[in-house]
């Protein structure tokens, strides 16, 4: 049996990676979060994670004991040194997680393993993944979808790379400006290719 290849989605804000791994994963892919582990280790009591972010932002980001995303989001990104340094704290256990889960679906001879990660290419992670997938929207589109709004919306996907750069350095782009049948469609087309190509 071939090794089970890796497989990263990434895009813009609100340009539907979510959705593309929700039908990955109804399609027998082993699917994984980024974002969902960061909230796991953002809600394990005592855990190494919670300490340091508390050392580091102060008991001002917590709520009734336990850390509150919504406070931290207010600090961390109207301050980019911050959101660097808690980038710092966080990203080595979320890819620490990764790779847990790619060994589980391994054993679990899982036909595809997927793994969303939002900052794929701006932490330069694409080289430990053997192809990547962009997901991309036309901005106002991303915005429409999105519960992110006006100045708060631009002031997140600033922080990003452009959906342009994403595109370019994915090896495979996913455009998402059409309907939910259409990128259904789109994502079978290439979950049958990837799977076939391992």
């Amino acid at each position: 049996m071939l090794d089970l290849k890796k497989i990263a989605v990434t895009g813009g804000l609100a340009c539907g990676k979510s959705s593309v791994c929700k039908i990955f994963r109804d399609l027998g892919a082993y699917v994984v979060s980024a974002d969902a582990i960061v909230h796991q280790l953002l809600e394990e009591d005592g855990s190494p994670a919670q300490r340091e972010i508390v050392e580091f932002l102060g008991e001002q980001v917590k709520t009734n004991g336990k850390l509150d995303r919504d406070k931290i989001a207010a600090v961390v990104f109207e301050n980019p040194k911050c959101l660097r340094q808690l980038e710092n704290i966080l990203h080595p256990k979320v890819f620490e997680e990764i790779n847990r889960h790619f060994q589980i679906a391994k054993e679990q001879k899982s036909p595809l393993f997927i793994a969303e990660i939002p900052l794929l290419f701006e932490t330069k992670s694409e080289q430990e993944y053997d192809l990547s997938i962009a997901v991309v929207a036309d901005q106002k589109k991303a915005e429409k979808r999105s519960a992110l709004k006006g100045e708060i919306f631009q002031r997140r996907a600033t922080l990003q790379l452009s959906n342009e750069e994403k595109a370019k350095r994915a090896d495979i782009v996913i455009n998402n400006n059409g309907t939910l049948a259409d990128l259904r469609q789109e994502s079978n087309k290439i979950f049958n290719f990837l799977v076939g190509a391992v």
